[in-house]
C-alpha cells in the first residue's frame, strides 16, 4: 500500500482483471447495467438523425417552399429531441444509480474487512489514510460507472455514428473539415498526462491531509498543552499549500486544453465553410449537406473535449480501486479458524513458552510461562516497556503470537472462535474509549438485547447509578467523542458497568489510578474488588492492594519474567521485586 500511496505509480487504464473485479459488483444490478449499455447504443444510433433531418428539410423542402413538410419535420425533430432528452436523463441516472449501489457494497465490504484486520495492521497503518481508502478512494471507483467506462462506450459510440453519417454524406468534405483532428489528438495526450499526474499529486496530498487533520485532533491536549500550535499550524499549511498547488496544476490543464479544442473545432468548422461553399458555388454541393456538416462537428467536437477527461476519470477510478483492493486482500488479519464455543468457561490460563513480536523478530516477550488457576488472580508488574500490557493483548488473540502456546481451559486459544473467546474475555484499560453517544449506548455497545435495567442494576453494583442520574438526560447524556464530557475516573467507571454487564469468565484490568482523583480511585477499587470477584483476572498492577490480593504475581523485565510468587515471598527474596517494590509501591503506600 505504501508504494501506491507515496509514488505516482502508473496504472493501465484497461486492466481487465481490475475492471472484471469491479463490475463483479455490479452483478446484483444486471439489469441496470444492461439497460444502461442499451441507452448508450440508442443515443450512439439517434445522436446523427437530427442534424441529417435538419440537411433534408433545407435541400428538400425549404428550397422548394413545401411548407407542409417543412413543419411536419420541425414536429418529427421536437419528437426526436424529447426522446433523446429522455434517454440522455435516463442514461445518466442509471449509471449514477449504479455506481453509488456498487460503491454503497463495496463500502461496506471494505470496512467488514478493516473492523477484522489484525492490530499490526493499525500499527502500521494512519488512520486518516483508512479514512481516505474507506471514502475518497471508493467515491471515484463510483466514477468509473457515472463518468468512467460506460460513458466513454456511450461517447465513442456516438462518433463512430457520427463519422459513419459523415463518411456516406459526403467522404470528401468529410476529410478536409476533420483534418485538424492530429492537432488535437496531440493537444488530448498532453492534456491526458498532465491532469493525471496532477491527480496523483491531488490524492497524495488529500490522504496526507487527512492523516494529519486525524492524527492532531486527536492529540489536541497535546498540541495544546505543549504550546505547539504555531508549530503544527505550519506544518498543516505546508500539506494543504501542497494540495492546492497539485489542484492548480490540474486546473491550469484544463484552462489551457478546453480553449485549444474550441481553436481547433473553430478550424474544423471554417475548412467545412471554405471548400462547402465552392463546391456549393460550383454547383457540386447543397446548403444542407454544410448546414448538416456543422453540426454534426459540433456534435463531434463535444464528447471529443470531455473523452480525455472521462479517460483520467477512468484511470482514477482504477488506481483509487487498486487502493481499495490491496484492503480487501490484505491477509494481516486474525484467522478465524476455530470452532470452540463453550456456553461457560472456568477461565483457566497457561502460557506455555510464548515468544511475540512485533515486527520481525524483535522479541518482546520472550519465552513467557505461567498458570493461572480459574477464579485466581494474576498481577503482572514491571517497569515501561517490559511487556505487561502485550501480555493481555495476545491473550485475547488481538495480536497473533510467534512460539509457543496459550491455553484457556486446557484449549489452545487458536481452536476458539474469536467470537466465543472474546466474549468470555473483559478488558479494562487505562485508557479507556468512549464512543460518541450516549451513557446507554457506550454501556451497551448498542447491543440491543441488553435492557436498561441490566444496565442499571449493574451500575447499582459499582455504586455509579446515582452519579448518572445526576446527569443531565441520565443515561441518555451525550458524553461526546472519546466521552469527552466526562473525567478519566467516570470514564473507567463507564468501562467497569460494560465490563460488569457483559459478565466475562476472565477479566483484563489494567488498573491505573494514578491520574485520577480520590474519590474516584476509591469508586475504581471497590469496583475492582466487585469485578475480580469468583473470576480469574489478570491485572497489570499499579495499587499495592490488588497486589497484596493476587494469588501470584509475575515480575516482567525486557520481555522475560524475572520472578513469580505470592507478595510475602518475593519481598523474601529480596530481588528484582523487592527491588521494585521500594522504588514504587512502597512510595505509593507512604503516600496514602
Amino acid at each position: 500500500m505504501d508504494s501506491v500511496d507515496n509514488k505516482p505509480v502508473k496504472k493501465n487504464i484497461f486492466d481487465f482483471s481490475l475492471l472484471r473485479r469491479i463490475f463483479s459488483y455490479a452483478s446484483p444490478y444486471k439489469k441496470q447495467f444492461y439497460l444502461s449499455v442499451a441507452l448508450a447504443i440508442l443515443l450512439a444510433v439517434i445522436s446523427p438523425v437530427r442534424p441529417y433531418l435538419i440537411q433534408v428539410t433545407v435541400d428538400k423542402y425549404i428550397t422548394n417552399s413545401l411548407i407542409r413538410m417543412v413543419v411536419d419535420i420541425t414536429i418529427l425533430q421536437i419528437g426526436l429531441l424529447l426522446i433523446e432528452t429522455f434517454m440522455q436523463f435516463s442514461f445518466t441516472f442509471i449509471t449514477s444509480w449504479l455506481g453509488q449501489a456498487v460503491i454503497k457494497d463495496l463500502r461496506m465490504d471494505v470496512y467488514k474487512k478493516v473492523i477484522r484486520q489484525n492490530l499490526h495492521f493499525f500499527d502500521r497503518t494512519p488512520i486518516g489514510t483508512l479514512t481516505t481508502r474507506t471514502i475518497n478512494d471508493i467515491e471515484a471507483i463510483n466514477e468509473i460507472f457515472s463518468e468512467g467506462l460506460i460513458s466513454i462506450i456511450s461517447d465513442l459510440l456516438m462518433i463512430l455514428a457520427i463519422l459513419v453519417v459523415m463518411l456516406w454524406t459526403d467522404w470528401k468534405l468529410t476529410l478536409i473539415s476533420l483534418s485538424v483532428f492530429p492537432i488535437l489528438i496531440i493537444a488530448t495526450y498532453i492534456f491526458k498526462e498532465s491532469v493525471n499526474k496532477a491527480f496523483f499529486k491531488v490524492r497524495n496530498a488529500i490522504a496526507a491531509l487527512n492523516a494529519f487533520v486525524q492524527e492532531h485532533l486527536t492529540g489536541m491536549f497535546v498540541v495544546q498543552a505543549f504550546a505547539s500550535e504555531k508549530r503544527e499550524y505550519k506544518k498543516f499549511r505546508a500539506i494543504n499549500y501542497d494540495l492546492r498547488k497539485a489542484n492548480i496544476e490540474g486546473i491550469f490543464a484544463y484552462s489551457v486544453f478546453y480553449p485549444v479544442v474550441e481553436i481547433i473545432s473553430a478550424l474544423s468548422i471554417g475548412l467545412l465553410v471554405w471548400y462547402g461553399s465552392s463546391q456549393v458555388l460550383h454547383y457540386h454541393g447543397s446548403f444542407g449537406v454544410i448546414i448538416g456538416f456543422v453540426l454534426y462537428i459540433n456534435m463531434l467536437f463535444r464528447p471529443l473535449r470531455n473523452l480525455a477527461d472521462k479517460f483520467n476519470t477512468l484511470q482514477m477510478g482504477m488506481v483509487a480501486s487498486e487502493r481499495v483492493f490491496k484492503i480487501l486482500d490484505s491477509n494481516d488479519f486474525m484467522p478465524d479458524n476455530g470452532k470452540f464455543a463453550p456456553s461457560v468457561m472456568a477461565g483457566s490460563i497457561r502460557f506455555d513458552h510464548v515468544w511475540f513480536a512485533y515486527k520481525d523478530e524483535h522479541y518482546v516477550l520472550k519465552d513467557i510461562s505461567f498458570e493461572v488457576n480459574a477464579g485466581d488472580t494474576l498481577a503482572i508488574v514491571g517497569h515501561t516497556g517490559s511487556g505487561k500490557t502485550t501480555i493481555i493483548s495476545i491473550l485475547n488473540r488481538l495480536y497473533e503470537i510467534n512460539k509457543g502456546s496459550i491455553k484457556i481451559d486446557g484449549t489452545d486459544i487458536r481452536d476458539y472462535s474469536l467470537d466465543a473467546l472474546r466474549s468470555k474475555i473483559g478488558v479494562v484499560l487505562q485508557d479507556v474509549f468512549l464512543f460518541s453517544g450516549s451513557i446507554m449506548e457506550n454501556i451497551t455497545l448498542r447491543n440491543e438485547n441488553i435492557t436498561r435495567q441490566q444496565v442499571e442494576e449493574a451500575a447499582k453494583l459499582i455504586d455509579m447509578h446515582d452519579f448518572i442520574m445526576r446527569l443531565p438526560g441520565g443515561y441518555d447524556f451525550n458524553v461526546m467523542e472519546r466521552g469527552g464530557m466526562l473525567s478519566m475516573g467516570q470514564r473507567q467507571l463507564i468501562s467497569f458497568i460494560r465490563a460488569l454487564l457483559y459478565d466475562p469468565s476472565i477479566l483484563i484490568l489494567d488498573e491505573a489510578t494514578s491520574s485520577i482523583d480520590t474519590e474516584s480511585e476509591q469508586l475504581i477499587q471497590q469496583a475492582t474488588d466487585k469485578l475480580i470477584h469468583n473470576r480469574t483476572a489478570i491485572v497489570i498492577a499499579h495499587r499495592l492492594s490488588t497486589i497484596n490480593k493476587a494469588n501470584q504475581i509475575i515480575v516482567l523485565d525486557k520481555g522475560e519474567i524475572k520472578e513469580s510468587g505470592t507478595h510475602e515471598s518475593l519481598l523474601e527474596k529480596q530481588g528484582f521485586y523487592y527491588r521494585l517494590y521500594n522504588m514504587q509501591f512502597k512510595k505509593i503506600e507512604e503516600e496514602a
